[in-house]
């Protein structure tokens, strides 16, 4: 069977690659390039370890070494135009109207596990699989396909990986979902590929996300929730709900913020038991283990990828969102992060949320 891997010069990717072939895979490696040249950023942003840097093209001799070490061919395939349109602009978009997205989920989705592979085959390239060095695993129940978190707890990626087709999932593998990390590091190290205590990857920008925005400060009003006003803002994309520090409102109790209201130019501020709530909506939704529900159901749901899954009873609504009501209050659910339900290990379905209460 012919695998085309993703590989980003890390250490997961490079394993994953170098099983595949010891497990008799013909393995062809692939590297996205997404970073647009015309993009101006701080110098002190242009970390190696961050996605989107223009240390990209520096990078693509060290994942070339370590293709030609694992004996596998290896190619590039430059999307940088496209991320812009959509990771990029959606990016934006999201930020500018008051919501915090998570542009991984996105890149997942549309990037890696889409395009990527479509332009693959579009160069002519012969491929049964692909795969990646993501801490996931897939079931399969019922005729569907679906995400199962890892068996590394610490590393699970599923919830990065819930907006997968049944057509993407189909098609992906694996290698590491069933391994320990720190097992990972070792075969990294024996095989060469990096030095004892690499760096793990960063988030997909390094810097300031605000740099990414291509505006000017806006001054606005920090209200409380009557409107009192407290305190002045330089643009509410400097701020996420939830937050706490670096709001520069003197108070006698510690303030969050609570929601960013573009219209009024207002960041709406609180106290920590504001912050709570019960229920929490999430709109374009990604279904896997199941393609609907029926009534309601026990789940565990994520609002956010560091939080833990928390028991709550899912719904779907008559316009396709889902609703999820806690057992217990979740703090600070945030519009533009992903709502993800499990059961058990299995991932059932995932949206954006759009609303909290």
């Amino acid at each position: 069977m012919r695998v085309l891997v993703g590989m980003s010069g890390g250490i997961d990717s490079s394993v994953a690659a170098y099983l595949l072939k010891q497990q008799g895979y013909e393995v062809t490696g692939v590297t996205m390039l997404i970073w647009n040249g015309r993009r101006h950023l701080p110098k002190q942003t242009k970390h190696m370890n961050s996605c989107y840097s223009p240390n990209e093209v520096e990078d693509l001799p060290k994942i070339k070494e370590i293709a030609e070490k694992i004996g596998i061919p290896h190619v590039t395939v430059d999307l940088s135009d496209l991320y812009e349109r959509t990771i990029i602009a959606n990016f934006q978009e999201e930020y500018l109207s008051g919501h915090t997205p998570n542009p991984c989920i996105w890149c997942n989705a549309k990037m890696k596990f889409g395009a990527m592979v479509d332009y693959a085959r579009e160069k002519g390239l012969q491929f049964d699989k692909f795969a990646t060095g993501h801490y996931a695993r897939i079931a399969r129940k019922g005729g569907r396909y679906a995400l199962e978190r890892a068996c590394d707890p610490r590393k699970d990626q599923s919830y990065f990986l819930y907006r997968l087709s049944q057509e993407q999932l189909s098609r992906t593998l694996f290698p590491l979902g069933g391994m320990l990390k720190s097992d990972v590091r070792k075969i990294d190290v024996a095989q060469g590929f990096h030095k004892e205590g690499q760096d793990e990857s960063q988030d997909f920008y390094s810097g300031d996300y605000t740099d990414l925005l291509d505006v000017e400060n806006k001054s606005g009003d920090i209200v409380l929730k009557t409107g009192e006003v407290v305190g002045r803002h330089e643009g509410i994309w400097h701020y996420t709900v939830g937050q706490r520090k670096g709001l520069g409102v003197a108070a006698g109790r510690p303030l969050y913020v609570l929601s960013l209201d573009p219209k009024r130019n207002q960041v709406v501020v609180g106290y920590e038991e504001d912050t709570l709530e019960q229920t929490v909506t999430a709109s374009q939704v990604n279904w896997q283990l199941l393609d609907h529900i029926e009534g309601e159901i026990e789940v565990e749901a994520k609002i956010r990828s560091t939080s833990r899954a928390m028991a709550a009873v899912a719904r779907e609504n008559e316009d396709g969102s889902v609703t999820c009501s806690f057992k217990a209050p979740v703090k600070a659910a945030t519009a533009g992060q992903s709502l993800v339900l499990y059961q058990g290990d299995v991932v059932v379905a995932g949206g954006i949320i759009t609303k909290a209460e």
